[in-house]
């Protein structure tokens, strides 16, 4: 290990040290490390990418931890670049304050708030809005937009920085964030102390139910620390004097959860849904190793299906690019043995273009190049979007070229 990443050794929601390794990924790079031509000579760092389960409390989790100044400072990605994303943040701010109905200039602090998206939409509902993320360049362009964001990464003295300048949050989010940390009992903490005392804490984040049964293991990176379901999250909270009271699916990420919070014997009572789900995922056997490695095995021969078709394509001469230059993107390079295949990877996203991909440094071009460069076959490596970008590039099908969706089931269009 380098002094960029630890290993823990126990549960990061109960302290168990009673783990498995229940789904073993190739190890790779920081899934976001797009690169420039300037820094192609250096050697990326593969970082271990395992997933593990608590025995104990059926916890999913990475052990392996890139800490956050690596990842974070000069992070690249924005919440614009995620296709239904900002929409769904405007449908997402709609629903909190219809159903919390925060009192007129309720504070709300989104922490991990990218470019201001969701805090934007609770702004035009009258609330004061808070923005924290320590992706600096991210944070300067979300305040220069109108969404004031703090360049700092959330901790108790932020917390008491913030409720000396702005008094207590009634409304604390963490989307797709909560997930991202490894001391949730400080952040957990932390957010408690800065919410208002009927205040609550709201996040979403990849639901493990979905993640398995709509095969999105490329989720799987360094980011995304916890694989979180309601079973062991609920216990948790408890612990902290809190208590989970509603979860509502939702289809971002590939599957996702949205988790309201409050204090122990606040104001809102517990929705049904959170024992609904919790009897489901007993059923399905979420916190079982059988259930993962049963997953691995799904894993495995899309893998091996994908490889046997691009091999045999590539014997007869046929040439394959990607599309889709996302973080999910490495994980499925690097675990189905592809970076040898593809001649180049198209994306939509103009921050990436002529960037090189993490690792195996795939240039990343725009999408015209399809047209220009003619391969045969195009990889949808951001498979999730693949009916958008089939649809959008009827063209290149008109000349002659095929369109390979390799998961959740392999298909060529």
């Amino acid at each position: 290990m380098t002094d960029s990443v630890y290993r823990r050794d126990n549960c990061r929601l109960c302290g168990s040290r009673s783990l498995e390794n229940v789904l073993p990924l190739a190890p790779t790079p920081l899934a976001d490390a797009y690169v420039s031509s300037t820094h192609l000579r250096e050697v990326q760092q593969i970082y271990p990418l395992d997933l593990y389960l608590c025995k104990d409390c059926g916890f999913a989790q990475l052990l392996d931890i890139v800490i956050p100044h690596v990842i974070y400072l000069d992070y690249i990605y924005e919440t614009v670049s995620s296709l239904g994303l900002v929409d769904h943040f405007r449908r997402y701010a709609d629903d909190v304050v219809a159903i919390i109905k925060p009192p007129q200039k309720a504070l709300v602090v989104d922490i991990g708030s990218n470019d201001g998206s969701l805090l934007r939409f609770f702004k035009k509902h009258g609330m004061c809005v808070l923005g924290v993320d320590p992706a600096r360049e991210i944070a300067r362009r979300a305040t220069a937009a109108g969404i004031e964001t703090l360049p700092e990464f959330f901790n108790q003295a932020l917390v008491r920085k913030i409720k000396k300048e702005h008094g207590s949050a009634s409304i604390v989010t963490a989307n797709n964030l909560y997930a991202n940390v490894d001391d949730l009992d400080a952040l957990t903490t932390a957010i408690c102390d800065l919410l208002t005392p009927d205040g609550v804490f709201i996040f979403e984040s990849f639901y493990l139910m979905d993640w398995m049964q709509n095969m999105v293991f490329d989720f799987t990176y360094h980011e995304h620390l916890s694989y979180f379901s309601v079973k062991p999250l609920a216990s948790f909270f408890r612990r902290h004097g809190m208590e989970l009271i509603d979860v509502k699916r939702v289809p971002t990420k590939g599957g996702s959860a949205r988790y309201t919070i409050q204090r122990a014997g606040g104001p809102r009572p517990v929705s049904p849904a959170v024992a609904e789900l919790i009897a489901l995922e007993t059923k399905l056997g979420l916190q079982r190793a059988d259930a993962f490695k049963s997953f691995a095995a799904r894993i495995d021969n899309a893998k091996k299906q994908l490889l046997d078709l691009i091999n045999s394509l590539q014997k007869q001469g046929k040439t394959i690019a990607g599309y889709g230059a996302s973080a999910t993107t490495t994980t499925l390079i690097y675990h189905f043995e592809l970076g040898d295949k593809l001649r180049f990877i198209a994306d939509d996203y103009e921050t990436k273009q002529n960037l090189y991909s993490p690792g195996y440094h795939i240039p990343v071009l725009t999408p015209q190049s399809l047209y220009e460069r003619k391969p045969d076959y195009v990889l949808i490596l951001a498979w999730r979007y693949a009916e958008p970008i089939i649809k959008k590039h009827k063209a290149f099908l008109e000349q002659g070229g095929k369109f390979i969706v390799p998961l959740p089931d392999l298909r060529i269009v």
